[in-house]
């Protein structure tokens, strides 16, 4: 998805109540899509209030709905792939990359998509920085860059402006599984992951000095995003969803708005 050359006041936004994040762990990519189907109509109905799922999933590659096919340049034994609601091109999701699905009831002057969007990039920014990483926007391009390398892509669905899908970032990803693809659409583009962001500065030294152990990449990354996007969409306070009761709400037999592809 290309990006509008408009400047967003990312400070000026109604504040928000309570925000509830659920730490699900690893996910089935079709379980995550049928939990999604179900927590935006319990949002629509009022029946929940905004919720954020952080995630991680088993290796796949997932087409927005108006995606070309071609950009997925070769099948890997195992890996499905599947066509969704989203916007924009190709992407991998795979284990160790944070997956984050908003389930936002947008509501006034939020009811903006492009805003919704340098939102989502303003939060992983945030949370890169807490992270000792400068990251930031590339002019014309939707996700997050260091440099010239993409560290967090988005591809976002809207239902009644109930928001579904998200964003991911790569936290210790194995970046290989994105040589089976253009990752968005973008030729040439290099992906990159706070690892090895991190990697980059670290100097070994060979002497007496000690060399702290890196922290648990995973945690802190996931601590950063859930900071970062409470403050930059304004939430006053955050619980913690409990997982059961989202899950409970998923109908064994949903109806297939999403689809598998099978190459």
């Amino acid at each position: 998805m290309r990006n509008r050359e408009v400047a967003y006041d990312m400070t000026t936004m109604e504040t928000r109540g309570t925000l509830e994040i659920a730490r699900l762990g690893r996910v089935d990519y079709a379980a995550a899509l049928a939990l999604q189907d179900a927590l935006v109509a319990a949002r629509r109905d009022d029946l929940i209030g905004d919720t954020l799922l952080i995630l991680e999933h088993p290796h796949v590659f997932t087409l927005g709905r108006g995606a070309d096919a071609r950009y997925l340049l070769e099948a890997r034994p195992g890996v499905p792939v599947f066509r969704v609601s989203r916007g924009g091109q190709v992407t991998y999701h795979g284990p160790a990359q944070l997956v984050a699905y908003p389930i936002l009831k947008l509501q006034g002057r939020d009811r903006d998509i492009h805003l919704y969007l340098r939102r989502l990039e303003q939060t992983m920014i945030d949370a890169l920085t807490k992270l000792g990483i400068a990251a930031g926007r590339r002019a014309n391009l939707t996700g997050v860059w260091v440099s010239e390398r993409k560290i967090g892509s988005i591809g976002v669905g809207l239902r009644r402006w109930i928001t579904l899908h998200g964003f991911a970032l790569n936290v210790c990803t194995d970046l290989e599984y994105f040589g089976a693809i253009v990752p968005c659409g973008i030729a040439g583009v290099e992906m990159t992951s706070v690892k090895l962001e991190l990697d980059r500065e670290i100097e070994l030294e060979i002497g007496d000095r000690e060399i702290a152990a890196q922290p648990d990449l995973d945690a802190a990354a996931t601590a950063a995003v859930e900071q970062s996007f409470a403050a930059v969409f304004g939430y006053e306070r955050v619980s913690s969803a409990g997982a059961a009761a989202l899950w409970a709400r998923v109908d064994p037999i949903p109806a297939a708005c999403e689809a598998q592809v099978r190459i």
